[in-house]
């Protein structure tokens, strides 16, 4: 079948003859370029039908990188080529309709997945080598120590004849003989190795125990010994071998040469520290990344005494709305100029700048006197961000709120430490960004205890952790229980018994308050039944339940209600909706049609906390609510008597105002019976407080319908 140019195997076959042209090169086989196109044709299918998948499959791509090593395409230079290719040209070429953010994603853990199957398979190709390798220098061994004393012709043919270089030395290091091998290793000819001695060949980056080896062999105590080691060629270059010496003794067991075997391992080197940097280093950036960063903090945090860390921890202000506005690669070139303005800034010994993934940024700082070295850095950061990016003419301003750790080593570890900074910049960007916050222990705890809290709110409702507490609302001209206000709390397992002021803005912020809300609602209205059922209907209590201002904007807030009284045979008029002031101003029609519909099927709405918002009076006639709830601050200087004559005054209107729109009046906070009295005469209708009752079990309220509220 010939496949359509610009249909989907005209498309994959474009993009494995862009691959195998880029990794050829590369490669150590037979096969001519288009035998070895072939050969990689089937892998770039199986990366196309990995990248368009249904689920992402990750050993799809180590497979493909494992069977590059199969290939012979074992030179780093093929891996990079490859993983080149394939961030270019896969979704271009093989992403088909989809979305491209989406294909770009998958196409970067397609990337990562190959580069973990490639070094996967070769190191267990290497140990495989190495094992053989192993086997046959110790055979070589033993054929050379019998062949030298044997005949100088079947010593030969061994010598020249090894695939691993070889050479020998009497036991000062004066170089005897080499082979070819040995010789091809070090690009040098034989005449150049004569006369060299083995002790010429130090380097910097020998093991401290080297040399002590090879003075021990050369004395006769002990026969060989195995080390990685480094020599200088003599254009300069390194090579890294596997180096095993081992002593020759004559037909008595005295000491007589020394016999070294070598192999070759400075490709596979320069392969694993490649493939080290890249697992080490952003891709994007160069900057160390969050691995990298995590070791060098980890050793911070591990050092001696004396010793301090400072850390950084950067999040770009608004960096969401330029990516949204000028696309990805508008983004990604503010970070690269981001990235090498903090490089600048950390030059000193013993700093370091890391990106941890998207616009976060960390940089590190270490000794003894990082409390001053830290607050400079992070003044550094935020000048080096004043000067505009420049991206397709535009001058883009670049912002950054920074929270900033500093401490002593060995008393935090790496995770407690970059979450404590993570907290401290959101602390920092709360307060209006383009700023810089130290931490704090105790605003670290109360961050930490509201993530805690947040993420356990779901399993909370599950595990029927909440429960509702019950306080009463009293007719002040009889005393008579009028009803009761609900109120939840959170038994939490570690924290105990948790207010609504501790866990409803998290579920708000969450959006959990709706199913919240709703069973605080069903619970609520099926007690109001059971009181009803238990003191008859001469007894008519009613149950005020708070509704939060994100249940004011949930469509299914009146069918929920009407499934609730009808469900529990609770008519409507012995509920009662409390809802904040503040949540009602400037509110339209569309927020205020529920609430309408609710007051039309006669639920009461209560106006909660009145007087500390904008009080705007005229508005109370566009409210559908029938009662006014007055807020504690009016009335807290009636306990004292006499009471101030100014809020006298201000109640006595709002009372005034309030009957005469036809609305009652409920007062919060009495807590004395002065303050109930002096409320009862200004006209307030009904009360609740510590005066009367606090919050409590349902069965108490019974108990509560004798209080004379008269005092």
């Amino acid at each position: 079948m010939i496949a359509e140019p610009d249909g989907p195997e005209g498309r994959l076959r474009r993009f494995a003859t862009i691959w195998s042209r880029a990794v050829f090169p590369a490669t150590s086989t037979s096969l001519t370029r288009p035998e070895f196109e072939e050969l990689l044709l089937p892998l770039a299918r199986r990366l196309s039908e990995a990248l368009r998948a249904r689920t992402f499959e990750a050993e799809e791509g180590k497979a493909v990188g494992a069977a590059l090593v199969a290939a012979h395409c074992t030179d780093p230079d093929a891996l990079t080529h490859t993983l080149e290719c394939v961030d270019a040209y896969l979704v271009l070429y093989c992403g088909g309709d989809g979305s491209q953010e989406d294909l770009r994603i998958r196409s970067a853990r397609l990337q990562h997945a190959l580069a973990a199957g490639f070094a996967q398979e070769l190191r267990e190709r290497t140990l495989a080598e190495q094992e053989a390798i192993s086997v046959a220098a110790l055979q070589a061994q033993g054929v050379v120590a019998q062949a030298l004393h044997a005949t100088e012709a079947r010593f030969r043919a061994v010598f020249e004849g090894a695939a691993i270089g070889i050479g020998m030395a009497d036991l000062d290091g004066n170089i005897l003989q080499v082979n070819g091998a040995l010789l091809r290793m070090f690009g040098i000819t034989e005449q150049t190795m004569g006369g060299r001695n083995v002790r010429e060949w130090t380097h910097p980056d020998d093991a401290p125990q080297t040399w002590t080896l090879y003075d021990e062999l050369v004395r006769g105590e002990r026969e060989h010994y195995h080390v990685e080691k480094a020599f200088y060629r003599p254009d300069g270059t390194v090579l890294w071998t596997n180096l095993t010496v081992s002593l020759l003794r004559d037909a008595d067991g005295n000491p007589q040469y020394q016999l070294a075997l070598m192999e070759d391992t400075t490709e596979r080197r320069l392969l694993n520290l490649r493939l080290r940097y890249e697992a080490t280093h952003d891709a994007l950036t160069g900057l160390p990344n969050r691995t990298l960063f995590f070791e060098r903090l980890e050793k911070a945090l591990g050092a001696g005494n004396n010793q301090r860390f400072g850390l950084c921890y950067l999040d770009l202000d608004g960096f969401k709305t330029i990516n949204d506005s000028l696309g990805h690669a508008a983004g990604d070139r503010l970070l690269v100029e981001v990235a090498d303005r903090l490089q600048s800034c950390a030059t000193a010994p013993g700093e370091m700048v890391a990106r941890l993934g998207g616009d976060e940024f960390v940089a590190l700082t270490t000794g003894p006197d990082t409390e001053r070295e830290v607050d400079e850095l992070a003044g550094r950061i935020m000048n080096a961000l004043i000067t505009p990016v420049s991206i397709d003419g535009r001058d883009l301003t670049v912002r950054g709120s920074i929270g900033i750790v500093e401490g002593p080593a060995g008393e935090r570890g790496p995770a407690e430490v970059l979450r404590s900074a993570d907290i401290t910049m959101y602390r920092a960007k709360s307060a209006g960004g383009n700023r810089f916050e130290l931490a704090d222990p105790e605003a670290d705890a109360r961050a930490i205890t509201r993530h805690g809290l947040t993420n356990a709110l779901p399993a909370a409702l599950d595990r029927g952790e909440f429960f509702i507490e019950y306080q009463p609302l009293v007719h002040l001209g009889d005393g008579s229980v009028h009803g009761a206000e609900a109120l939840v709390r959170w038994l939490h397992p570690q924290h105990g018994v948790l207010g609504p002021d501790r866990f409803i803005p998290l579920a708000e912020h969450t959006g959990l308050i709706v199913p919240l809300g709703r069973w605080v609602l069903e619970q609520s209205v099926r007690q109001a039944r059971a009181w009803r059922e238990s003191y008859g209907d001469g007894v008519p209590l009613r149950i005020n339940v708070n509704l939060s201002p994100c249940q004011l904007t949930h469509p299914g807030l009146v069918q929920d209600t009407v499934d609730i009284l009808e469900r529990t045979g609770v008519s409507p008029d012995a509920l009662c909706l409390e809802v904040t002031e503040s949540a009602l101003i400037g509110a339209d029609d569309d927020l205020l049609k529920p609430l309408r519909q609710l007051a039309e099927m006669g639920v009461d709405i209560a106006l909660d906390d009145f007087g500390t918002g904008y009080s705007n009076l005229a508005n109370l006639r566009r409210l559908p609510v029938s009662i006014l709830k007055l807020d504690r601050s009016f009335t807290q200087s009636m306990q004292q008597f006499p009471a101030d004559p100014v809020d006298l005054k201000i109640v006595e209107g709002i009372v005034s105002l309030a009957h005469s729109l036809n609305l009652t009046v409920t007062v919060e906070g009495v807590e004395t019976g002065a303050q109930a009295e002096q409320l009862r005469i200004l006209g307030c209708d009904t009360a609740q407080g510590w005066y009367y009752a606090r919050p409590g079990p349902p069965d108490r309220l019974h108990d509560l319908a004798l209080v004379d509220a008269t005092g």
